[in-house]
């Protein structure tokens, strides 16, 4: 299945949703007041967020008076090149010359970080990397098991402690530990938090901090697994690990089990954050990584 496809899979949902009530207001009838207020109504219900929503009419808008607009089917494509504009792409980040890449991902409980963890590991391992999974979420039993099936599935290694262990240290080790093994990514899962509980989060700190300085400059990327089915929750979790972590991208879960995929579209508005990936199903080929012009079509496209 092909990128596109995996997102028109994705975002089946939202095509009978938002999208949906989107594709009415795009058949006949003038670019009027009526129309304006309905978009900016559709936007909002999709979890685009407020703000974004009412940016986005706005400057279409202005964009549509400018071009002389008339038709609401021109208008989708203006619609179409705007949300293209805001989203993003992202390069996956080079091997550094001192290796290993260090990939860090961070989340609250059930947002999927185990397994996209494994799943990223087999987006590497496919390009021809030699991968490590850490299992970081030391304190809870079923999460270093589950990581272990994943990693036994993918044929990547994994380093892991008992359950309880300290898991700055586990990092620490970790990361001696792949240089010795001549490892060229690095994956940690870490124990899912609440991103308004202040020792959770510096306890997440704290494992950033150690790993900086066993390996500077890492770790290279910081990933926010979010859960789409959550909505504005997710927009909340975002802001606030953002203010505890430099976080440089954003993997976005359970895209299929949500009718409202506009949040896709408001977080990297609203924060600036890339999303780097799109989870689309449980199979270990379901995580896709983010295109924005393909994401659009899917998105848009009749």
């Amino acid at each position: 299945m092909s990128i596109l496809d995996k997102f028109k899979s994705g975002l089946a949902r939202s095509k009978t949703g938002f999208i949906g009530r989107l594709d009415n207001l795009f058949g006949s009838g003038e670019l009027n007041e009526e129309f304006y207020e309905e978009l900016e109504e559709i936007l909002v219900t999709g979890d685009v967020g407020v703000e974004t929503s009412l940016k986005i009419s706005s400057e279409l808008r202005e964009e549509a008076g400018r071009r002389k607009i008339k038709t609401r089917e021109e208008f989708r494509l203006l619609l179409q090149d705007k949300i293209s504009e805001i989203l993003k792409s992202e390069p996956e980040d080079e091997i550094p010359a001192e290796k290993p890449l260090v990939i860090l991902m961070v989340g609250v409980n059930g947002s999927g970080k185990t397994t996209s963890a494994a799943k990223l590991a087999h987006i590497y391992k496919n390009r021809g990397d030699k991968v490590l999974l850490v299992a970081g979420d030391t304190f809870r039993a079923a999460a270093v098991e589950q990581l272990e099936i994943w990693a036994e599935r993918t044929g990547v290694e994994i380093i892991k402690q008992q359950s309880g262990s300290d898991p700055s240290a586990l990092f620490f080790d970790a990361i001696n530990s792949a240089r010795a093994r001549g490892v060229d990514v690095l994956i940690g899962d870490t124990a899912g938090r609440l991103h308004n509980k202040y020792n959770l989060m510096e306890e997440l700190n704290k494992i950033y901090r150690v790993i900086g300085r066993n390996l500077p400059g890492a770790p290279h990327q910081i990933l926010l697994v979010v859960d789409a089915t959550t909505g504005q929750n997710a927009m909340a979790q975002a802001k606030s690990f953002n203010e505890s972590l430099p976080l440089n991208g954003l993997i976005l879960t359970k895209l299929d089990g949500t009718a409202r995929g506009g949040i896709v579209i408001g977080i990297q508005d609203t924060l600036g954050i890339p999303v780097r990936y799109i989870g689309t199903g449980e199979k270990m080929d379901d995580l896709a990584p983010f295109d924005p012009i393909l994401f659009t079509r899917a998105l848009l496209e009749t």
